[in-house]
């Protein structure tokens, strides 16, 4: 699905090789329409920063949004695990995820990566898709409300992420949290106040046996390269 490779790439470091393609990217929401226009026009407000801004103040506008701290982090147990003996076992448990469904990581990131979590996603369908990114809806809730109150337009990303995953997340609840923080609230805090059951787990991607079969997606191993041939996403 291209609508999850452009929001791959919108969240990836700023490189010239993709913004020059930054119209093929509104091309291919606008067709596939998995977003509401709401959540496109906010991402095409984004685009149009992204379009008409000198490219070492993207750079370092990335930088100091998602790398000077844990707040924007995009490597999802961040939030979950921080630096506990937890995360590590779930670094596993998302690898062999991939590795069932074919999925080759082309990158030196982490597995938990958002971007490269995202790019494994595009291979699937919507429904499958949408069924496990809402497993990290608070997650993806929690940074979008961050950056809400700091009125960063990366939230218009996440905001579509939570419209795609389509998890039943106490929107309320976390925007309250997140408006009384100083500095930041964890997602232990989150979960210690929570009323509802959980959503997403100490091992999210165990909790329903995504690790023993596929999930019906037909995924290449990606060769690292964003672009095909003939334009951007293939």
């Amino acid at each position: 699905m291209k609508t999850y490779r452009v929001l791959s790439l919108l969240l990836s470091y700023p490189k010239q090789e993709w913004l020059d393609h930054l119209t093929e990217f509104r091309q291919a929401l606008d067709q596939e329409q998995l977003l509401s226009k709401s959540k496109i026009k906010g991402l095409n407000e984004l685009m149009d920063r992204l379009e008409t801004n000198d490219l070492i103040d993207l750079q370092e506008h990335y930088v100091a949004t998602f790398d000077r701290g844990p707040a924007h982090s995009l490597h999802l147990f961040e939030h979950i695990h921080g630096e506990s003996r937890d995360r590590g076992q779930a670094m596993i448990d998302l690898m062999e995820m991939y590795s069932v469904n074919g999925f080759g990581i082309a990158t030196s990131e982490l597995p938990d990566h958002l971007p490269v979590f995202l790019e494994f996603l595009s291979s699937g369908t919507p429904k499958e898709a949408s069924h496990v990114l809402g497993e990290t809806g608070k997650v993806l809730m929690l940074i979008k409300e961050r950056m809400a109150k700091k009125k960063l337009d990366y939230r218009y990303i996440f905001s579509a992420l939570t419209e795609l995953g389509k998890s039943k997340v106490n929107r309320k609840k976390i925007k309250q949290l997140v408006a009384q923080e100083q500095d930041e609230v964890s997602f232990e805090d989150i979960d210690k106040q929570w009323v509802e059951p959980e959503a997403f787990g100490k091992n999210p991607f165990k909790s329903r046996n995504y690790l023993n079969q596929k999930i019906k997606v037909n995924i290449q191993e990606s060769k690292g390269q964003p672009f095909d041939s003939t334009g951007v996403i293939s």
